[in-house]
């Protein structure tokens, strides 16, 4: 044996290599499921929230609330009177205030609750009960609506309670399960249940809806269709919830009457969802399409300088877009924008009606803008010897106000005249604008003096004067004009 092969080990140190890395794999792999393993337990401790539930003190609980009369009815009709001020308004603050105080939750927890556990008579209950929440509320909101003064502006508060979309969909239905978790729960937590009042926002729409009622009946239609899906939602998280709780169904004696009971439960959970569900789907639909609408408009129109874009409506029903341009649209920009819709997934199966204003050529809106520039500089003309003839006419006054400034009231002048000159019976003063060459102005003091008759020329003409420098002093003039009445 040569000695290069007595000390060759690089074969058994390969194999304790492997040997080491596979080793190094698998603690790896244990340490990563370990960790996966406690971050799991982590999570199912942190989320889990049936240790806490009391089931007893939840039922009843609901069942507490579901009742409108007495207190109750009369803490209803308050809420829905602020918070018709509130929309009224405009003030947000109001509304939430008036949301803090409305009783309005729970009928709608009973709905849930009783269909989660095969409670028929909760569930009659609590729909009674509703239909008289939604009665009293709506006739409240209609009386204010109605004859309170100003009542019948529309406001930014108002008009968004008439638009759901499906942002008011994921905010009823977390909302009303942050309300039963927190209903569920050893204990109430107050602050979770007025963040829910606010959140899923039910007075609002039933507020909105007395207006349509009172104003505009399309208003009442939109109120009164956001204030199901709130219903719907805050119910629907409601029965899930108790479901996955396990809270027990409700036994009778009478397996028939049970059975009976329990399908007709099932048919209501699902009457209940079916709509809930629907309008999920169909909100989101909506909001897909219009959303490619809306970058179709920005990204293929009005990126184009060579279009002038005047507006667009989007009918979802009928599958239609509508444009309206000013110009003329030639054949092959109509052909572009009917192929560019086609990479837009939710409104590539749209028609797309195309509307140009012919009688909006570039030409004639040319010479529109020239004629408005020529009427235009007229007008400046017109203003600028108009502005000329006010600064002349100030400039008048000026001197007015100048010359007026040292003048004497007249009743203690002719007072003054008439103790004086004891044969003064008429006297008159006054100053007068007077120009020579029709451009510039002066001002002179004008005296009016009428003497007794029975005395003679010349003793008037020694009268007049002294009247004329009496009057100089007086109103502290270099001259004096002097005229006969």
């Amino acid at each position: 044996m040569s000695e290069e092969n007595k000390f060759n080990f690089s074969e058994e140190e390969n194999n304790a290599k492997d040997q080491a890395v596979e080793q190094s794999k698998e603690a790896v792999k244990k340490d990563a499921k370990g960790l996966w393993k406690n971050i799991k337990i982590f999570m199912l401790e942190l989320l889990d929230f049936r240790e806490d539930t009391d089931r007893d003190e939840t039922i009843n609980a609901i069942k507490g609330d579901i009742s409108f009369k007495g207190a109750t009815a009369w803490i209803l009709i308050c809420s829905i009177v602020v918070a018709s001020v509130g929309l009224n308004a405009d003030s947000t603050a109001v509304v939430i205030g008036a949301m803090l105080i409305s009783p309005l939750m729970g009928p709608i927890l009973g709905v849930g609750m009783s269909i989660a556990l095969n409670d028929i008579d909760t569930l009659k209950k609590s729909l009674i009960n509703l239909a008289i929440m939604i009665v009293l509320s709506l006739l409240t909101a209609f009386l204010f609506f109605k004859f309170f003064p100003t009542a019948d502006l529309v406001t930014n508060e108002l008009f968004g309670r008439t638009k759901p979309d499906v942002r008011d969909v994921l905010i009823a239905f977390f909302g009303g399960m942050a309300l039963i978790i927190a209903r569920t729960k050893k204990g109430t937590i107050a602050s979770v249940i007025f963040g829910v009042a606010i959140a899923t926002a039910l007075m609002p729409p039933l507020c909105t809806a007395g207006y349509g009622l009172a104003h505009n009946w399309d208003y009442f239609v939109g109120a009164m269709y956001l204030f199901t899906i709130n219903t719907i939602f805050i119910a629907l998280a409601t029965f899930i919830v108790l479901k996955l709780l396990r809270f027990p169904m409700l036994k009778y004696a009478n397996s028939k009457k049970r059975k009976r009971i329990a399908q007709l439960a099932s048919l209501l959970a699902i009457l209940v969802m079916a709509p809930a569900i629907w309008t999920f789907v169909n909100f989101i639909k909506e909001s897909g399409v219009q959303s490619d609408y809306n970058k179709y408009v920005e990204n293929e129109i009005k990126s184009n300088r060579d279009l002038w874009f005047q507006n667009g409506t989007l009918d979802i029903n009928d599958k239609t877009i509508t444009l309206y341009f000013n110009g003329e649209i030639n054949e092959a920009t109509e052909t572009d924008l009917k192929n560019e819709i086609k990479g837009y997934e939710k409104i590539k199966d749209f028609n797309l009606d195309i509307n140009g204003n012919k009688n909006r050529s570039f030409d004639k809106i040319s010479d529109a803008y020239d004629r408005a520039i020529r009427e235009l500089d007229e007008k400046d003309m017109i203003i600028s010897s108009l502005q000329e003839r006010v600064d002349n006419l100030l400039q008048e006054i000026s001197i007015v106000n100048d010359n007026n400034n040292n003048t004497i009231s007249f009743s203690n002048l002719s007072k003054d005249a008439k103790i004086r000159f004891s044969d003064l019976e008429y006297f008159g003063y006054a100053k007068m604008l007077v120009s020579d060459n029709f451009i510039k102005v002066d001002t002179i003091n004008v005296a009016s003096a009428k003497w007794n008759a029975k005395l003679n020329d010349s003793i008037i003409n020694i009268k007049d004067k002294e009247l004329i420098n009496w009057l100089k002093t007086q109103v502290k003039a270099d001259t004096i004009v002097l005229k006969r009445p």
